[in-house]
């Protein structure tokens, strides 16, 4: 799955670190996927999202234990931290239900939207003024996710619309968790853990399969992976510029399509190809705009 990384830090001096760091996290990431849509192949999404999320809760469990139970409940703005549990369950399910029948580079494709709708609902939303040329940038982002979608009867599925559901979803994790400044990682982290895990409860008795230990093994894998991933992207962002390491997540489209090809036997469709080459340039000219404009102190471009 995509990965926010809007967070802006710097440490003079460390830049190479969190380059080489982000690199890792984002292979972690793309490990997490390929692992994801190996095992929904057999065990329901419900099943993989409830183990993955014990998994991952046991390896947040230490620091969310440093800072104490308080800090998980007096949180800013419960009902803005509510949606945003919703809506990060929705795009966890939406992406392994994608993922069940789409190559990995199709869904990930579409998640890699998710910055432009930030854009183009950042006027309205967050009150941040969007000038002509990212305007430009978004229109042809859009542009981008028509021709991946290539809208016809035969090529928009059922899945690749839930795809759109669940990158929009993703964007509305990254609008709210510009809004949630005050609130820590870890605790934003632990209420997403939560509502998947509570998701995956309600969802896994239904369509539940025997485990067999290797599986089992996979699938509290897939949560510490993801955990560990969103650890290293952190800690890059720390180490490293926002500008220098934050365009780095566009490599999960490499992983997405080498892994596809190499495990699942996936090659790219042409139109996404196409696609996924305006929405990567359509979001690298927003993040580096929206960077230049920070410098420079102003609110329109």
């Amino acid at each position: 799955m995509a990965v926010d990384t809007a967070s802006v830090s710097a440490a003079p001096g460390t830049a190479r670190a969190g380059v080489l760091i982000m690199f890792l996290g984002m292979l972690m990431f793309s490990l997490n996927d390929v692992m994801g849509k190996w095992l929904v192949a057999t065990y329901s999404v419900g099943q993989v999202v409830l183990i993955r999320s014990i998994a991952a809760g046991l390896v947040l469990f230490p620091f969310l234990w440093t800072r104490g139970p308080k800090r998980l409940v007096a949180v800013e703005r419960p009902g803005l931290q509510l949606a945003r549990v919703f809506a990060s369950t929705a795009e966890v399910f939406a992406f392994y239900f994608a993922v069940i029948s789409l190559p990995l580079a199709d869904v990930m494709t579409y998640w890699l939207a998710a910055p432009i709708y930030v854009a183009a609902v950042s006027p309205l939303v967050l009150k941040e003024p969007v000038g002509w040329r990212r305007w430009t940038a978004i229109a042809i982002g859009f542009v981008g996710v028509i021709i991946a979608l290539e809208p016809s009867s035969q090529a928009l599925t059922l899945p690749a619309l839930v795809s759109i559901f669940g990158s929009m979803c993703f964007a509305f994790m990254m609008v709210s968790g510009r809004s949630l400044r005050g609130t820590p990682d870890t605790t934003l982290a632990f209420w997403q853990v939560v509502g998947a895990a509570i998701a995956g409860l309600l969802w896994a008795p239904f369509d539940w399969t025997p485990l067999n230990p290797l599986d089992t093994a996979l699938l509290g894998l897939l949560g510490v992976v993801a955990m560990l991933a969103h650890v290293l992207v952190n800690r890059a962002l720390k180490l490293a510029d926002a500008a220098t390491v934050a365009p780095l997540q566009y490599t999960l489209l490499f992983w997405a399509i080498v892994f596809g090809w190499l495990v699942f036997g996936d090659s790219p469709r042409l139109s996404m190809v196409l696609g996924a080459g305006l929405i990567v340039a359509s979001g690298l000219f927003i993040f580096f705009r929206e960077q230049q404009l920070k410098r420079q102190g102003k609110l329109k471009d």
